[in-house]
């Protein structure tokens, strides 16, 4: 269909409903061209570091759950999850999985909600993801919703997201909708409990989402067809995810079904992925970075998904289920190595461990592991069948990665934000094209450009492509400070190489300026401050105002690891003096590498814990992050 984007562009104002029948096949057609013409870029690429290339056409998030049961099988299975009362898995299938999409989006359209914008709440699990689907399959826009946040951040996200209804997938969250949708000060009118058995008051919008479901289910065998024959368009708004940023302030980042749709087919070029993979679930699934690049993903390729109890139940669960797949972020990992690390040093192991490691790098790339048998051992916690682990969401120290492949474990890093669906980079899973140190490879048919670089050429990072999303919802003046004739500015700084790896120093608002002018990025002295075995979170910040010329310079404010400080220096570890003496030893050795300007001046051992987004980021610029307390 040589003519497609004069299709697109021709029928894109106009009102689906609206369309005659032959005008919405013309514009699948279309659609289904412009996703094509991807597939064929890709499998004509001659790019080194394409080696995958068994991506589908997929025009929209409907078209891929619709498509599931025939291209892998109705009996495939799709879920797998740990029901109340239970201690073992239960499957579901697509082919169960698609019906229940359909029997819950028929009765979604019955309660009025066609157009409607629809929040989920609640833990990770099977009905969340299915809710997710049947929303954005022909019932209206789905707005994930973070289940740490407070009241009144909830209620505040039901107005700015003009949410008309909420799914709650735990019983707490429904009394808290319930009393939300009470009050005539917000555009609430229902609230579904996934574990209520019967509706509550019909009458009064509140509902069971089993009972909606089989209705639903029922309704579509009898002949119901409103679900089935609803429409989508690929460039519709199919998400509204609110961001949870250091600063505290949460805008409404509006992804497409094409977003979508690019972003998954163009991942799975850099990275293997075959439908006996599992993934394991176990970062919040309202985050975009697990939202598609787990759940989307998954179904896109064929794979299954396994949700996790919680991370109390990490290594339990992960022994019953056995997945292939983990995606997290780099404080789990962190967490994966120095557990290891100290289980081998107990057993007086770790020094030969760690040297047939290191040999087996080398090995490896001739096909000899010789690490095999004892990174067997150490990976059977993990259920023994992990294929890949994939770091997101920050930067994560090199030596874990290093250590994960020596043991045979590709531990790959990718790059993405929410407003880019997530993904834009991934270091591919060839140990050829594995770079350590950098965020991972530029997505093919996606743009960078670094703009305003400093005297070493870093610079802010731009990215423009099929990924970046529409804007920011009800926030124009928001969406033109980050976007420019589709370019979006990151805020992140960084820079590109040759090979088109991205490389990222630190964040634009965090940069912190000298008195004599330099600039000096947080992040990257936190990332080798945290290399310290003796240090368990940190925060690097400055003060350059103060009036006592003494107390001016970069500050860190760190968390001792308190069982290595034990290990190291034993009863003195009850000594802050002793501590504080020892933290001191490992800033002056990395102040001795760094210029005078760059030098940490200021250590303060912090007591609690930090202030925290959902996400587990420190908030830079909450003044309690700054003190010991």
């Amino acid at each position: 269909m040589k003519d497609y984007k004069e299709t697109l562009e021709r029928l894109k104002n106009t009102d689906l409903e609206e369309m005659t029948e032959d005008e919405y096949k013309e514009l699948k057609a279309a659609e289904m061209a412009d996703m094509q013409s991807y597939v064929d870029a890709i499998s004509k690429s001659k790019v080194p570091e394409v080696m995958y290339r068994k991506g589908r056409a997929v025009t929209d998030l409907r078209m891929m759950f619709e498509s599931g049961p025939d291209a892998f099988g109705y009996d495939k299975v799709l879920y797998h999850q740990i029901m109340p009362g239970d201690d073992e898995y239960t499957e579901f299938s697509y082919g169960q999985v698609r019906d229940d999409i359909r029997g819950l989006g028929t009765s979604l359209i019955r309660l009025g909600l066609k157009g409607s914008h629809i929040g989920i709440i609640g833990a990770n699990c099977y009905e969340w993801a299915e809710s997710y689907f049947a929303v954005t399959g022909g019932v209206g826009v789905v707005v994930p919703l973070d289940k740490e946040l407070s009241d009144e951040e909830l209620l505040n996200l039901v107005n700015m997201g003009e949410i008309k209804a909420v799914i709650c997938c735990q019983d707490k969250y429904y009394d808290i909708f319930k009393r939300f949708r009470e009050s005539s000060d917000n555009p609430l009118s229902i609230v579904i409990g996934v574990n209520k058995e019967e509706h509550e008051d019909t009458g009064n919008g509140l509902y069971s989402w089993n009972l909606l479901r089989e209705d639903g289910r029922a309704r579509v065998k009898a002949g119901d067809i409103s679900y089935l024959d609803a429409r989508v368009r690929a460039s519709d708004l199919a998400s509204i995810v609110f961001t949870s940023g250091t600063t505290g302030v949460s805008k409404g980042v509006m992804l497409s079904h094409r977003n979508l749709c690019c972003d998954v087919l163009i991942a799975q070029t850099y990275l293997e992925v075959v439908p006996d993979d599992i993934f394991f679930s176990v970062l919040p699934i309202h985050h975009t970075y697990e939202c598609t690049c787990t759940m989307i993903e998954g179904m896109f390729m064929g794979a299954s998904m396994a949700f996790c109890r919680g991370l109390k139940y990490i290594t339990k669960d992960m022994q019953m289920v056995h997945p292939t797949f983990l995606l997290a972020v780099p404080l789990i990992y962190e967490k994966f190595y120095n557990t290891i690390q100290k289980t081998l040093k107990k057993q007086k192991r770790d020094k030969l461990v760690n040297t047939i490691f290191a040999i087996n790098n080398v090995t490896s790339r001739v096909g000899i592991n010789i690490a095999k048998p004892i990174a067997d051992k150490i990976m059977a916690q993990f259920g023994g069948a992990i294929d890949m682990f994939i770091a997101g969401g920050a930067r994560v120290d090199p030596k874990v990665l290093a250590f994960f492949r020596s043991m045979g474990i590709p531990c790959l890093q990718g790059y993405g934000l929410t407003e880019t669906s997530p993904m834009v980079a991934l270091n591919p899973d060839h140990w050829k094209y594995m770079r350590n140190d950098s965020a991972g490879k530029l997505f093919q048919f996606t743009e960078c450009k670094i703009i305003d670089k400093d005297e070493d050429g870093n610079g802010e990072i731009c990215f423009r492509g099929p990924q970046v999303m529409m804007g920011y919802y009800n926030a124009p003046d928001a969406t033109a400070a980050c976007m420019e004739n589709g370019w979006f500015h990151t805020g992140d700084i960084g820079h590109l190489d040759a090979d088109n790896y991205i490389y990222i120093t630190g964040r634009k608002k965090n940069v912190i300026i000298t008195a004599n002018g330099k600039n000096v990025f947080p992040e990257e002295l936190e990332e080798k401050i945290l290399r310290s075995p003796y240090v368990e979170e940190c925060m690097v910040w400055a003060d350059e105002s103060s009036e006592d010329r003494h107390q001016r310079g970069i500050y860190v404010t760190l968390r001792p690891d308190m069982e290595n400080v034990r290990d190291a220096i034993g009863s003195r570890a009850d000594d802050e003096k002793s501590v504080m003496l020892l933290i001191t030893g490992e800033i002056d050795k990395l102040n001795a590498g760094w210029p005078d300007w760059k030098r940490v001046k200021h250590i303060i051992l912090k007591k609690g814990e930090f202030n925290k987004t959902t996400g587990m980021k420190i908030r830079r610029f909450v003044e309690e992050n700054k003190t010991a307390d």
